[in-house]
């Protein structure tokens, strides 16, 4: 049986970007594996619109009773779903702007983060819904964040990909690397060893 995998990109520099190329190392490893499947989504590419109330009114309208533009507008996220609950592992490629996640990443979690969907409230707080996966992070940084106050990045995506039910989460950081070549190049070749031993493991 195949590993599925959900590979989602979200650097605005297209194959110029770190984040990519720790993507496109992943996506050639996994490649090398008949039990792997990569599907990949581009947030970019494919961006999404900020999320209105228009578009959240047409979640909380029955599907019977959408109009067309709400039954458009509710495709965004029920497309998204889809593509999430057919993996088993989802890995998130991303680089770090202003100490943070490209606004097109925060779209989308915008769209698989739905109550009654993803998640539930309940009266002990809320609980996720997706249960049995894994997610891999892919971190790329021009500075030295990890560990420190200054990466407000990764409690962040624990946070939203926790409140789903996805709790088992394994971060590759590739940072530095705006610091001069040979930090790049070390730390660039240290995150492409731990990818090719998490691909190993699929």
């Amino acid at each position: 049986m195949s590993t599925r995998t959900l590979l989602v990109t979200s650097s605005v520099l297209g194959e110029n970007g770190q984040s990519i190329a720790l993507a496109n190392h992943f996506e050639s490893r996994a490649a090398a594996r008949d039990s792997v499947e990569v599907t990949k989504r581009d947030v970019v590419a494919n961006a999404l619109p900020h999320l209105d109330i228009a578009e959240l009114g047409a979640w909380q309208t029955p599907a019977d009773d959408r109009s067309d533009e709400q039954k458009a507008l509710a495709a965004h996220s029920d497309n998204l779903l889809a593509e999430l609950r057919a993996s088993d592992v989802l890995v998130i490629a991303v680089p770090m702007y202003n100490l943070g996640i490209p606004s097109q990443l925060k779209a989308w979690f915008d769209r698989v983060l739905r109550a009654g969907e993803t998640f539930r409230y309940t009266e002990n707080g809320p609980q996720g819904l997706i249960e049995g996966k894994r997610a891999i992070i892919l971190a790329a940084r021009g500075g030295m964040y990890a560990g420190t106050e200054m990466d407000s990045q990764t409690p962040h995506l624990k946070s939203m990909l926790g409140l789903m039910g996805i709790t088992d989460v394994e971060v590759v950081y590739a940072e530095g690397l705006n610091m001069g070549e040979a930090q790049r190049d070390a730390a660039l070749k240290e995150a492409f060893q731990a990818i090719d031993q998490l691909v190993e493991a699929l």
